[in-house]
């Protein structure tokens, strides 16, 4: 025979997909989030976004640098990171405390742990919870909408409350168009919703997480948020505030810190769910969605040893003695 048969291990089948397509795709969808913050905080939006991809970016690259590694900044993951590190951010933020989370993110959540795909937990969430306890009151003061915010940051600039803490709630319009204080690309229901279509489209994302984490919040809100007893919550003021919609589509899908099991991602959303309300009702930050993630980030292994289907040819005996 002319022809030689060539043999190799699985799998056989080679997809389209790469980490810098996965990568961009998510920056795309991204960007209407980023224009609606933009257009309700002004041009300081851009420029807080800005500064935590290029120091995301720059801190990757010297830490490879200088470990004589791969350089990787090519494959947008770095960016993906600063844009959402930015997104949960006030643009009113000093424009300092940006590099910080940035670096918090890239070489402590993530190069410390072996880089892209090795990280235990979200790294921009990371970053936000610990910027969050480092200096609350800079990560808590929102600017109201159409407010001018100077470059540098003063202490004249008009705050506004979240919705989640506010004795005069908006309107489900003003939510869902993102006309409200919060951080930078939080705000915008509907330009979330835009993003997370165009990742369903291209296939990054499944609804799995996305769903269990929005449904089991809206149960929640509606069990035992209501002032007039149980089942008379708000539930949909509940998955349109805060940043339900930014953290259940674009950091509770992240591959790296979610079950890879069908049934490991629906307990996963679920935990999450459970989570936030309880933080919300019950605890003492008005907003559950970050930490009900790097929580259930940290449960992420577990999650996947417990659902992982039984490998072919297992008998059941074998199990049981293992």
């Amino acid at each position: 025979m002319g022809e030689k048969l060539i043999v190799s291990h699985a799998p056989h089948i080679a997809g389209k997909d790469s980490i810098q397509r996965i990568m961009l795709n998510v920056v795309i969808a991204l960007l209407p989030a980023l224009i609606a913050g933009c257009i309700v905080f002004g041009y300081r939006a851009l420029i807080v976004t800005l500064i935590c991809v290029a120091s995301c970016v720059i801190f990757e690259a010297l830490w490879q640098k200088l470990l004589n590694k791969p350089a990787t900044i090519s494959d947008f993951s770095a960016v993906v990171t600063g844009m959402l590190l930015a997104f949960n951010l006030p643009a009113s933020i000093p424009l300092w405390i940006p590099v910080i989370g940035s670096f918090f993110a890239i070489i402590v959540v993530k190069q410390f742990f072996g880089g892209l795909g090795h990280n235990f937990m979200n790294p921009a969430l990371g970053a936000r919870a610990f910027l969050l306890a480092s200096w609350a009151l800079a990560m808590t003061t929102w600017p109201q909408p159409g407010t001018s915010i100077p470059l540098f940051y003063t202490a004249d600039v008009v705050t506004a409350a979240t919705p989640l803490v506010t004795d005069n709630p908006p309107s489900y319009l003003q939510l869902f168009l993102g006309n409200v204080g919060g951080c930078i690309g939080e705000t915008s229901t509907l330009a979330i919703l835009i993003g997370a279509a165009y990742l369903l489209f291209q296939g990054v994302i499944r609804l799995r997480v996305p769903v269990a984490f929005i449904a089991t919040v809206a149960l929640g809100a509606w069990i035992f948020g209501g002032e007039n007893g149980f089942f008379t919550g708000d539930w949909l003021y509940q998955i349109l505030s805060g940043g339900l919609m930014l953290g259940a589509f674009f950091m509770a899908t992240d591959y790296s810190t979610t079950p890879f099991t069908p049934k490991g991602q629906i307990i996963f959303g679920i935990g999450c769910g459970i989570i936030t309300i309880l933080i919300r009702f019950w605890g003492g930050y008005p907003e559950g969605v970050s930490y009900s993630i790097l929580l259930m980030n940290v449960a992420t292994p577990l999650i996947d040893k417990l659902t992982a289907p039984r490998r072919y040819g297992t008998s059941k005996l074998k199990k049981e003695a293992a």
